[in-house]
């Protein structure tokens, strides 16, 4: 395509902008639809005390090669017992540190991550997000008393009759549907989805260079159903995002584009979903309380995750 050409995603953008929709001054987008009532509601779900960690280790071990935007947390020990030992009263103690990007495991995609046409979510400049301040608007930090919520799975992988969904396949809006027909589930107003593709077993299995590569997930047919169920955030088991590589010709991440800077939008990636989805096909119950706040980190564009489900 060349420069003139109308991209549909940006022609989509525009039909599902929320700009000013909370404000001009808004900075957390969807997440406005978590609401007290909602909170209530998602706690009420919690009926045998079930926990399900949802999140990657964060350590050497991770996704990322040593090359590249991004790498792998390192951990480092600070204080040793060692250093501690001659305490008068025997104490001894100690400390640690973690290197790592915000986003080089299990995390959250904040509003100043992703723009198209130099600006980001709420009409807000590219110049806004710098090395001198970071995001000084749109900050990931806003968002993170917002974050808990009632959850619903949607496991499109089962829905597809296989344990994973083939590289570069294109979940639909139909396919939306059908799972949460099949489940007996409706996505509502101020959830929080979690969608299954079984690409997180690539990385379980040992195989990262597969679970980086080609990958299945949403693309821009399943934009106008986030928008009219008011879906608060979006999290994926694969590294994405959304399907990979773009089905639309030298575009780049189109689909983050839309619901990030246009829809405002927090999306998550590399969600571990295998134990709470199999504990939700076995016991029927795809909806629960989903707790994932994130790391307060002031004018940040995203947030490492430890995401945790409570049935």
């Amino acid at each position: 395509m060349s420069a003139e050409t109308t991209w549909p995603h940006h022609e989509l953008g525009k039909k599902l902008n929320n700009w000013g929709r909370w404000g001009d001054d808004d900075e957390i987008g969807t997440l406005n639809f978590v609401t007290p009532e909602k909170r209530i509601q998602a706690a009420q779900l919690v009926r045998t005390g079930k926990a399900f960690d949802l999140g990657m280790a964060f350590d050497k071990d991770g996704p990322f090669k040593s090359s590249g935007f991004r790498n792998n947390p390192i951990h480092v020990m600070t204080l040793l017992p060692s250093d501690t030992a001659n305490a008068a009263d025997g104490l001894i103690s100690a400390d640690d540190m973690i290197i790592t990007g915000l986003q080089s495991a299990t995390q959250w995609d904040g509003l100043a991550h992703v723009g198209y046409g130099g600006k980001f979510y709420n009409d807000v400049p590219s110049g806004a997000v710098n090395s001198f301040v970071g995001a000084s608007r749109n900050s990931f930090h806003k968002a993170v008393d917002r974050l808990i919520s009632r959850g619903v799975l949607l496991d499109i992988a089962r829905l597809k009759g296989v344990d994973r969904l083939e590289d570069s396949y294109e979940i639909t809006e139909a396919d939306l549907l059908a799972a949460e027909e099949r489940q007996g589930v409706r996505v509502e107003s101020g959830d929080i989805v979690l969608l299954r593709t079984g690409s997180y077993k690539w990385f379980a299995e040992g195989d990262r260079e597969h679970f980086l590569g080609n990958a299945p997930g949403p693309f821009l047919d399943t934009c106008q159903w986030l928008y009219d169920r008011e879906v608060a955030a979006l999290a994926l088991d694969n590294h994405s995002g959304e399907v990979w590589p773009s089905p639309i010709a030298g575009a780049t991440i189109p689909f983050h584009q839309v619901v990030i800077r246009d829809m405002g939008l927090t999306l998550g990636e590399m969600f571990n979903l295998e134990e709470l989805a199999a504990d939700c096909e076995a016991d029927g119950v795809w909806e629960f309380m989903f707790c994932a706040p994130g790391l307060k980190v002031t004018n940040s564009v995203g947030s490492p995750i430890t995401p945790i489900v409570l049935k």
